[in-house]
């Protein structure tokens, strides 16, 4: 099957393209929302020289979906019938437990006319993180919610040491209801590690994040 990824960037959204490619299943694009006043992916907030040497490694090509918050929903929908007049016959998402995600997504390929697929749908949380590292993929700490993590946290590489520190504060290690994001830039399926640099740290009161650049 050819399938589109619906891409973060993300430990998520890499697990579930292992997952798809390991099964047998091939990606025919990144599909990635990006927020057009900030020239930055939505959530995760990843540049996109950055997205772009990601897609290179992958060997994947980058589809960049450009909105506002008010057309996001109408812009997925037309990049998904665009990746469905390139061949692809499903979507794919990093989505683990959360039923309004899972409508949304719904929504969404039904309206482009593709299958949905989401390959962690239900596994366990804590699981995913540790598969998604024991696998030998290499993530930064992005963005973190500053009620739940401090700012240190921010460019550091997941491993089970900061799962460990996580599990101390009482975080969700999986960080799926967004107590942090993750960029993804090296692991099995990149051909080469990508090359970045960690810059400054952006606050924006409930969030923070750190400016990872391509070098």
């Amino acid at each position: 099957m050819k399938f589109v990824i619906s891409y973060s960037g993300g430990k998520d959204s890499v697990l579930a393209l292992h997952k798809m490619v390991q099964a047998g299943h091939t990606p025919m694009g990144l599909l990635v929302m990006v927020n057009r006043d900030m020239e930055r992916s939505w959530f995760h907030g990843v540049d996109l020289p950055l997205l772009e040497q990601i897609s290179a490694s992958l060997q994947i090509p980058l589809l960049p979906c450009v909105c506002t918050g008010e057309d996001y929903c109408a812009a997925m929908e037309h990049g998904l019938r665009q990746a469905k007049a390139l061949g692809a016959e499903a979507c794919v998402f990093g989505d683990i437990d959360i039923e309004d995600h899972l409508t949304w997504c719904q929504q969404r390929c039904n309206a482009a006319g593709l299958a949905r697929i989401h390959p962690l749908w239900h596994r366990d949380r804590r699981e995913n993180t540790l598969e998604f590292i024991q696998l030998g993929y290499q993530a930064l700490i992005k963005c973190v919610r500053n009620q739940d993590l401090p700012q240190s946290f921010l460019g550091r590489m997941l491993d089970l040491a900061l799962l460990q520190e996580m599990e101390q504060r009482g975080v969700d290690v999986c960080g799926e209801n967004g107590e942090y994001h993750t960029v993804a830039v090296g692991g099995p399926l990149f051909r080469q590690p990508v090359r970045y640099q960690c810059k400054e740290i952006l606050d924006f009161g409930n969030i923070s994040a750190i400016n990872i650049c391509a070098e």
